[in-house]
């Protein structure tokens, strides 16, 4: 029996409560136009969580289905699977949805040649699709020029709107009252996940509060003790935090496809003098790398004054990773803007409207004295004359070693 390839979700329900106005989300896709008329593509095929989110304001949910925003010179549509019904219509800006059935293999593609009548060259993700999706596009679309558009689409997305920093702003205060339920909650004796589980319920609770008509998904935190601080994405485990622990607190609130963290060093209620020195060295780069966030300023150049300092005290050799990263449409699943990592071999120059990360961290081996992961995390707003702390949170060992709880297990 043959079934039909499409379902029609239009009207189903009322629209969304959408994340950004309507002038916000045109900027977007007149941008994105904008560059496809100067590279001559006749229409783009975005597929990644970060585009499809961020051009039309909906977060899919892959599971193995296939998802997509079409945008042309004239025309925004977004390919959800049937498993999804009204709600992809919903949330899409201009109310624009096409939902295919299950009951033909082809019918995703089926829905993207409907949305590109006579195109001859396609923008799509060479840094999403994978060979299987690619050969697959070159088959069902033949004779379409397939071009690269996440380059210019990350470009774009690196420098943000005033909407956008609001938003932000807001979720890194979210942010905060994530570490302090993790601050609140940590005592020696207390398992790892016990303190993750606070932290994240009192994100989500005021998400919900601050952001009544959002989607409530993605928020988490990561928690982190003893020798599993050596790591940033290390896993929360049922580890139970010991008397003199270095700790790690992570905390991750998502509104609509928006990443916010605030990471920070902690003790359980003493640390060792070597402990001590170790985490004053890693603020005063922290401190540092915050000054130096400003417009002009190359990311490579800023990698390269902060690894000074530590070669200064001889731990450069025990950095872990990058300084800081853009933020904006990612999450730890999906999406980055790859362009803006302060990192030696990162040549982008820092401008106003930028939302920039510093998060210096170095790891020092278990049989050292000082041992575990050190690390501090500020969100700021590259401005006009410099920049904007956005995170409010206190750092260093005269805020963050956790004193004894009478009532700790």
């Amino acid at each position: 029996m043959e079934r039909e390839r499409f379902q029609d979700y239009t009207g189903n329900g009322e629209p969304a409560k959408p994340t950004f106005s309507r002038s916000e989300m045109q900027r977007r896709v007149d941008a994105i136009r904008g560059h496809m008329a100067q590279a001559g593509i006749d229409a783009a095929l975005f597929t990644s969580y970060h585009n499809v989110n961020y051009y039309s304001d909906f977060l899919y949910c892959y599971f193995g289905r296939r998802y997509g925003v079409v945008v042309t010179h004239d025309a925004l549509t977004s390919i959800s699977a049937g498993i999804d019904g009204g709600q992809p219509w919903r949330r899409t800006f201009g109310g624009r949805n096409v939902t295919y059935t299950d009951w033909q293999k082809d019918n995703y593609f089926h829905a993207v040649r409907r949305l590109t009548p006579g195109v001859k060259r396609l923008g799509i993700e060479f840094d999403h699709v994978n060979i299987d999706l690619l050969n697959l596009l070159r088959e069902e679309l033949p004779g379409v020029e397939l071009v690269d558009i996440s380059q210019a689409a990350m470009r774009l997305r690196m420098v943000k709107s005033a909407e956008e920093i609001a938003h932000i702003e807001k979720m890194t205060r979210i942010a905060d009252i994530g570490g302090a339920a993790c601050v609140e909650a940590t005592a020696v004796g207390v398992p790892e996940h016990e303190v993750a589980l606070h932290s994240t319920a009192t994100m989500v609770r005021e998400i919900a509060k601050t952001f009544p008509d959002a989607e409530l998904m993605d928020t988490w935190t990561w928690f982190q003790s003893g020798i599993n601080t050596d790591g940033a994405h290390n896993p929360v485990t049922s580890r139970k935090i010991q008397r003199g622990d270095i700790l790690s607190l992570n905390c991750f609130p998502m509104v609509a496809g928006y990443y916010v963290a605030l990471e920070r060093t902690l003790f359980a209620e003493t640390a060792s003098d070597e402990h001590l020195r170790l985490w004053e060295v890693n603020c005063r780069v922290h401190d540092r790398g915050k000054e130096l966030l400003v417009p002009g300023n190359k990311c490579s150049d800023i990698a390269k004054e902060l690894n000074e300092i530590y070669a200064s005290e001889n731990l450069l050799q025990y950095r872990s990773f990058g300084y800081g990263h853009s933020f904006g449409v990612l999450c730890h699943y999906y999406g980055r803007e790859a362009g803006l990592e302060l990192r030696e071999d990162c040549e982008t120059v820092l401008e106003p409207g930028m939302v920039v990360s510093m998060e210096p961290m170095i790891t020092i081996p278990d049989h050292l004295p000082g041992a575990g992961g050190y690390r501090e995390h500020d969100i700021l707003v590259i401005t006009e004359g410099g920049n904007r702390n956005i995170t409010g949170f206190p750092y260093g060992p005269q805020h963050l070693i956790v004193p004894g709880k009478s009532n700790a297990a």
